[in-house]
């Protein structure tokens, strides 16, 4: 069974460091024989979340655009990368308006407790987290780690990896690194082989 490579790019610039380490990433999935597929979140017409609560009564999200429709990609995806460059210590605000939309997933499994996981399902469903940052700073990708904790954590992701790439503005640009593309695309093909294994176990 082939096994499929959802990547979400959050940067509202197309092309820039985040989203070429993300398509490294995915290239290396595809050399593995996956099946590939991007979403640029700028592209997309969706709203941050409204606080409404609505989703408590019945699991479901009220507002009626492009968030909940990714949201259902995503959990049909056996991998998903998702990739935001660092802003102001933290994910975009195109990214962190996304995640708040999957408060309907929060309220499916801990107010009507509608939806679950298996250790099984998760053992077969990976996240991965993809930033670059300006700063050589080792703790500047710190500050958004926790709401992909959540994003994974609330659609069924095993949280499997993150593939970081600090120091930017000395190295005046992702495609100047020494190793970061590289890295990104074996980490990719890695991946890959690991769920296809498990798809044919």
């Amino acid at each position: 069974m082939t096994v499929t490579v959802l990547g979400i790019s959050g940067s509202p610039r197309r092309h820039g460091n985040t989203e070429t380490l993300l398509d490294s990433f995915l290239d290396g999935a595809k050399a593995a024989g996956a099946a590939v597929e991007k979403v640029v979140l700028k592209d997309l017409d969706y709203s941050a979340c409204r606080g409404c609560n609505a989703c408590h009564k019945d699991g479901n999200c009220i507002v009626k655009d492009d968030a909940v429709p990714l949201f259902e990609k995503m959990m049909a995806s056996d991998i998903v990368a998702v990739a935001s460059p660092i802003y102001s210590m933290g994910i975009t605000a195109q990214l962190k308006g996304f995640i708040d939309r999957g408060q309907y997933l929060w309220a499916r499994r801990f107010v009507t407790k509608t939806l679950e996981f298996s250790p099984e399902h998760l053992a077969r469903h990976k996240g991965i987290f993809i930033s670059t940052a300006g700063q050589n700073w080792d703790h500047v990708f710190d500050g958004a780690y926790p709401s992909l904790t959540a994003l994974f954590h609330d659609a069924g992701f095993d949280y499997y990896d993150n593939i970081v790439a600090n120091n930017m503005d000395e190295y005046k640009g992702i495609k100047n690194h020494p190793s970061a593309l590289k890295e990104a695309f074996d980490r990719g093909k890695k991946v890959a082989i690991l769920l296809k294994d498990m798809k044919t176990e």
